[in-house]
Order: C-alpha cells, then sequence, then structure tokens
C-alpha cells in the first residue's frame, strides 16, 4: 500500500484592505458630459481600471455613484469599521454639502478628495469644498488618473506604520 499523497498546505492569506471609492451625481455621465472638463472615459471604464490597479496594490476597490445626497451620506456611513480607506469625488455635493462632510468625519477613516477638472480653473462657486478640510489630501486635475493617483496615495497610507 502506498502513502496517501500529502494534502496541499492552504496558504492564509491576509484579507486585503478595502477602499471605498463613492462618485457624486452626474458621474455616471463621464465621457458624454463635457468632455473638455471630465475627459471621454466613462464611469464604468474608470471603474475597472480602479479595481485592476487596487488588485496590484493588494487593495480591494468597491465603488459606488449616486446621484443622491443620502444614498452617498448612507454608504460613507456604513463604511465605518469595514473598509480602511474612502476616496471621494463629491461631484457638485462638494461645495454644498454638509451631510456629506458630517458624515465622512463621523467615519475617522483616511479620506481622499478626488476631481476630474483643476477646480481652481473653474468657477468661482467650484473653488471652495466643504470636503478638503477633512481629507488627508485633495488630487484634482488630471482626469481619471486622478482617481489613481489617489488609489496609489491610499495604498502607501495604509502601509505607513501608525
Amino acid at each position: 500500500m502506498s502513502p496517501a499523497p500529502a494534502s496541499p498546505r492552504k496558504r492564509r492569506t491576509q484579507p486585503r484592505p478595502a477602499v471605498l471609492v463613492l462618485h457624486g451625481p452626474n458621474l455616471n455621465l463621464l465621457g458624454r458630459r463635457e468632455p473638455e472638463h471630465y475627459g471621454t472615459a466613462t464611469l464604468a471604464q474608470i471603474d475597472a481600471e480602479l479595481k485592476k490597479l487596487g488588485r496590484a496594490l493588494k487593495l480591494r476597490v468597491e465603488c459606488f455613484q449616486s446621484n443622491h445626497e443620502g444614498e452617498l451620506v448612507q454608504k460613507i456611513q456604513q463604511a465605518r469599521g469595514r473598509v480602511a480607506a474612502i476616496l471621494i469625488n463629491p461631484g457638485g455635493y462638494t461645495h454644498t454639502s454638509v451631510a456629506i462632510r458630517d458624515a465622512l468625519a463621523f467615519t475617522e477613516l483616511p479620506v481622499i478628495e478626488v476631481h476630474l477638472s483643476n477646480l481652481a480653473k473653474r468657477e468661482e462657486f467650484r473653488k471652495r469644498s466643504l470636503v478638503s478640510d477633512l481629507a488627508v489630501g485633495t488630487i484634482s486635475g488630471f482626469g481619471p488618473h486622478s482617481y489613481f493617483l489617489a488609489l496609489r496615495a491610499a495604498a502607501a497610507i495604509l502601509k505607513t506604520p501608525k
């Protein structure tokens, strides 16, 4: 009788930290809306690239878009204790939403504010953000690359000893 084959060892892998990527109002129209400001990439393309980059960075990326402030607030509240960081492009809510700001503060998570266009080169009302002072950083003006740079920044922040 021959000995039973050794069972392959199961590798224990650490769970990958999760990063929540939130897209605010009208970002579902990317690729069609004002391409001179926002580029031609669609939201689906950006999300797919974020997930691909996340795998390379050993992160789990969750993407969510809503045109409704309450849905974004709820997603942010649910993130506390469940994800390691938040990337947010609040869209038009950047300048108006105290509710989103308060929800982000509640999470006590690292937040990176993302914008496709350079808000400093836009209309005057776009130059004020209710989120920026809560964020560990803001990345804007690089089109879809703003998101990719932000995800790399999140990976670096999460690897930095506290």
